[in-house]
């Protein structure tokens, strides 16, 4: 039976109802390390470290469909929860329009500045090149990565979150299918890769678009849609927290691979990749929780239940707690068995990569209240303080600890970086969420 987003959640119902967007989003990162593990063991490292010089600032690009997606599904939750249906309706088809036309304009500034984008973060010789490459073909599929990233959203918002899950596992199978011929087989290099990482996009953004266009049966359809700015700022000012967690990620993702280049040469940056696709895969349970928990959030806030906003802070709180604990145990017990999967090549690499997976993973069991805390705010309509504890997180403590850690321990003070940075965004978190208890009335 169908769970909505009207009734009262139990623990048992809360899990069942966010459980199909956790395994989407675990899913979506684990094909995007598939292409990792095709290109480090099939093209080498070079074109390893090459893909993930270049990849946060695609990534930067892609933020605009996070922030649509997870402030829009606020807006528009928060809309279906106050009873007006074709309102939010209204403001879903406007904010898919604005998705495809910035996501045209993005594609063409991307296409002729990627080139001295790449120089400019370091890449020469067969490294730009494959920078460039890369860069080239995900381009041209930009506007359905916005879209799919926009939907993971909207269609837990549509009470479909099994169709999330199910559209998210066909793009992955496409993407890993694709991956293995168009590497493994075809010997394409990082132009098969990046080919099969497009159309996975295309699978991941088109199937959910076709959906809303034709008749559902859900409250949201793509139709004919009045341009309201209003709602495109409050869109923005909701999603601007996860706009800003990515855009700080890719930034700070830069600053980490100077530093590493600086400290430990190509191998520091190879070692970073790494961590970053097991990053994924366990931050994606978190944001996934996150994502899907939210449109909760955002229609009781609109309907007034007071006390179903205490019930669902206290529950996923605990929840979080729980997960938080598990994961980061998984991760300190097999880091030695996820960094042979990318570099078992190379001992010293391998031993190197080990030992930052396993300093780096004491922040998972800090990182899921903080992401929980910003989403939490932003499902509230506040995207203010959803900002600010992303921005503080995301950037201001990173940059600084990053800056000050190589200094005192060396190689180590970068891997623990992201640990101390979690800790005292975990202190404004806290911080913020005792400061607007009374504002909001859920504790």
């Amino acid at each position: 039976m169908k769970i909505q987003l009207s009734e009262h959640f139990n623990y048992k119902k809360l899990i069942k109802f966010t459980m199909p967007t956790i395994i989407m989003m675990i899913f979506t990162s684990i094909y995007g390390v598939v292409d990792g593990i095709f290109i480090s063991n099939c093209v080498g490292s070079d074109a390893f470290a090459s893909v993930n010089l270049i990849m946060p600032v695609l990534m930067i690009l892609g933020t605009i469909g996070f922030m649509v997606g997870t402030g829009g599904s606020a807006l528009v939750s928060k809309t279906i929860g106050e009873g007006k249906k074709e309102k939010a309706n209204g403001y879903f088809s406007m904010l898919n329009y604005f998705l495809v036309i910035v996501g045209f304009i993005l594609t063409i500034v991307g296409l002729i500045f990627i080139r001295p984008i790449s120089k400019l973060l370091g890449a020469e010789g067969d490294m730009l090149e494959y920078c460039v490459t890369y860069s080239r073909v995900l381009l041209v599929s930009l506007i359905p990565f916005l879209l799919q990233n926009s939907f993971q959203s909207f269609l837990v918002v549509a009470e479909k979150p099994q169709m999330g899950l199910k559209i998210s596992i066909m793009a992955g199978i496409t993407n890993m299918i694709l991956d293995f011929l168009f590497i493994y087989i075809f010997k394409w290099g990082v132009f098969g890769a990046a080919f099969a990482t497009a159309l996975s996009q295309v699978v991941g953004g088109m199937i959910p678009l076709v959906y809303f266009i034709r008749k559902n049966d859900t409250p949201l359809r793509i139709t004919k849609a009045k341009f309201d700015k209003k709602a495109l700022l409050q869109t923005c000012i909701n999603g601007s927290s996860e706009m800003l967690t990515n855009v700080s990620t890719s930034l700070v993702n830069m600053l980490y691979n100077m530093q590493l280049m600086k400290f430990a040469g190509a191998d520091g940056v190879v070692a970073y990749g790494v961590i970053m696709y097991i990053s994924f895969i366990f931050s994606g349970t978190y944001i996934g929780y996150s994502i899907g928990s939210a449109p909760i959030i955002s229609y009781h806030y609109g309907a007034e239940n007071k006390e179903e906003l205490k019930t669902l802070l206290k529950q996923s709180i605990i929840l979080l707690g729980i997960t938080s604990v598990v994961m980061t145990i998984c991760a300190e017990i097999l880091a030695k068995l996820l960094a042979s999967v990318f570099v078992s090549y190379d001992n010293n690499l391998l031993e190197m990569t080990t030992n930052a997976i396993r300093i780096f993973s004491l922040s998972f069991i800090i990182s899921g209240f903080n992401i929980f805390a910003s989403s939490f705010f932003t499902a509230l309509n506040n995207g203010l303080v959803s900002a600010m504890i992303s921005f503080v997180r995301t950037l201001v403590f990173q940059v600084i600890v990053i800056l000050v850690l190589p200094i005192l321990f060396g190689l180590n003070g970068i891997w623990f970086a992201v640990v101390v940075a979690e800790i005292l965004a975990l202190i404004v978190s806290s911080v913020l969420i005792i400061r607007n208890k009374k504002k909001y009335e859920y504790a």
